[in-house]
């Protein structure tokens, strides 16, 4: 990786570990294994390194969730596949993380990307959704926007809950809830049964 590129890496993983306010420049450039000009170099500060750490975490994010929605087989399965994928619950969700933190959600700059993030993955989600009910798959007075925005809600939720735990088990009872819920409302066939998560 180039000097950018640690840069970048090293604050996303500072960030979810300790929030904004926890992230030091120091602490970056120990992580990065660069000197203080290789930061100024490229980055006019901590906050326009840190904008660019949030907005390369939420790209990955979004290309994690595509995947699984724009996968094979029903809405179901496919949101199915996108509630059940492996995540790091104990560490919680990178974008969730940011949204706690008070300087970056008093900064229009910095939350910016965290909006458009979860935005994004609410329109997506309700995409899914009614191609299903569209399809016969759900049932047809089902809420593709309401459902939706349950799912986001059901994930961000759940890692609250399983890091006040410290235990993966509240997300994954939330995550089944979900589940359950979405295939009483899917048509005969069109949901199936899901995988048991892999979360750590």
């Amino acid at each position: 990786m180039d000097t950018r590129e640690r840069l970048v890496r090293s604050t996303q993983e500072l960030l979810w570990e300790r929030g904004y306010v926890g992230t030091s420049p120091k602490a970056i450039l120990e992580r990065a294994g660069v000197g203080q000009g290789s930061m100024y170099h490229h980055f006019a500060g901590k906050s326009d390194l840190a904008l660019a750490a949030i907005r390369r975490s939420a790209e990955e994010l979004r290309a994690a969730a595509e995947e699984c929605l724009s996968g094979p087989g029903t809405a179901y399965d496919r949101v199915a596949a996108y509630l059940l994928r492996e995540r790091r619950v104990l560490r919680g969700c990178p974008i969730g993380r940011m949204t706690q933190d008070r300087d970056v959600a008093e900064s229009p700059e910095l939350r910016q990307p965290l909006d458009e993030m979860f935005d994004w993955l609410r329109a997506r989600l309700a995409e899914v959704l009614a191609d299903g009910r569209r399809r016969g798959e759900l049932a047809a007075d089902l809420d593709p926007v309401a459902t939706a925005a349950t799912v986001a809600a059901v994930v961000q939720g759940g890692y609250v809950l399983a890091r006040a735990a410290d235990d993966t088990a509240p997300f994954d009872a939330a995550v089944q809830g979900a589940l359950a819920l979405l295939a009483a409302r899917a048509t005969p066939g069109g949901a199936t049964t899901p995988s048991p998560p892999t979360s750590g």
